[in-house]
């Protein structure tokens, strides 16, 4: 089996389990990453505006807001990095390329954290992501310029013991789920 075909197998395992723990979630399953965002008041995070059954960081990015900027990512195009623009709780929002709702206004900002939306992740901090390659190039470029934290954002049935990995593929700083905090 390739590479490719072990990563689109590790996805179709990891979407069916988002799925249900996305049909069984209870309220407050921001609950742990605002915890963790508490502590980085004032500090600029893009956090992602949810789709399909990908677990919402929203409650925990309005109070972040409170603090400091919060963006949320912006496709350019294929094969580049995102950017990202300044997000505030009840703005206008548009959709944006592969259905991803973007501020209406778009005011570019850089982050130091960065949340970001999972398909599969190991407590070693490897990620699996929808294979496009976007948070990979971003976060390598971020972290050019300056340390960047990733924050993997996602429900605890995501969880894969092992993953398909390339040398691409970058690490995660921690984990975040609806049950805790995992540091690897």
């Amino acid at each position: 089996m390739t590479l490719a075909e072990q990563k689109d197998a590790a996805r179709k395992a990891a979407f069916a389990r988002r799925k249900q723990a996305f049909e069984m979630r209870a309220p407050g399953q921001a609950g742990a990453l605002s915890e963790v965002l508490a502590g980085y008041r004032g500090v600029p995070l893009a956090g992602y505006m949810p789709m399909r059954t990908e677990i919402d960081p929203l409650a925990a990015m309005a109070e972040a807001s409170a603090h400091g900027p919060v963006g949320v990512p912006v496709i350019r195009g294929a094969g580049q990095p995102l950017v990202f623009s300044l997000w505030e709780p009840d703005r206008d929002l548009v959709d944006g390329p592969f259905g991803a709702q973007v501020p209406a206004t778009e005011r570019l900002m850089v982050p130091e954290i960065l949340i970001i939306p999972l398909v599969a992740f190991t407590r070693k901090g490897d990620r699996l992501g929808y294979g496009g390659g976007f948070y990979d190039r971003t976060l390598e470029g971020l972290c050019e310029h300056r340390p960047t934290l990733a924050i993997g954002f996602a429900f605890a049935a995501q969880e894969a013991t092992d993953l398909p990995l390339e040398p691409t593929d970058q690490k995660l700083d921690m984990i975040v789920t609806e049950t805790g905090i995992l540091t690897p």
